[in-house]
């Protein structure tokens, strides 16, 4: 199997690291040699969270290089297009259509960038946005909006839907295994089927 490069991106609070892990911890299942890298902003709540995940026959190294990353998976959008140098060029951006302004925009010394997800787009031509928040109030449960975002992100991986809905299983706690195997299924079949 050739490596896989994946560039998880947020704001912290928004479970980009549990998604991370259960991306990590699958693939180790399937027998897969896995690297992961997490770095976390200034506050737990609000800052920047990068993780990379990178699986296959044999991994050296845990980051991704700039360039490399097969899926940016993005739960904000200004955290996608500050991370968009780390996207091949024939590589996907998924896309979750929230803003969360940053302490910048907040105290007034910036603004937010405009038409994120069209700048991106121009870049990387498989980009695909979504409004996973929403999708995840529906289902009656905010906290599952990334939950969402993994199913769009498991449908552009060749690893089959149960694996994945296993996996959740196995890494959530187990009040919302439910709304979170609904909130993987809502992702999952709105962009890959």
């Amino acid at each position: 199997m050739k490596t896989v490069n994946i560039l998880i991106v947020g704001v912290g609070g928004q479970g980009t690291l549990l998604t991370s892990r259960i991306v990590g911890n699958l693939a180790l299942s399937l027998g897969y040699d896995v690297k992961m890298s997490e770095v976390h902003g200034m506050a737990q709540r609000g800052g920047s969270v990068v993780t990379h995940v990178r699986f296959g026959d044999k991994i050296h190294s845990p980051l991704v290089e700039p360039g490399c990353a097969d899926i940016i998976l993005a739960f904000e959008r200004l955290e996608a297009l500050r991370w968009l140098h780390y996207a091949k060029a024939d590589g996907t951006v998924i896309i979750n259509d929230q803003a969360i302004d940053p302490m910048p925009v907040i105290m007034g010394v910036s603004e937010y960038p405009a038409d994120t997800a069209e700048k991106i787009g121009k870049v990387i031509e498989d980009t695909i946005l979504i409004d996973a928040l929403d999708a995840a109030e529906e289902l009656g449960n905010i906290k599952v909006a990334n939950t969402v975002l993994l199913g769009v992100l498991a449908g552009r991986l060749d690893i089959d839907a149960f694996l994945w809905l296993k996996a959740i299983e196995e890494s959530v706690p187990p009040k919302t295994v439910e709304v979170n195997k609904k909130a993987f299924m809502r992702g999952y079949q709105s962009f890959n089927h």
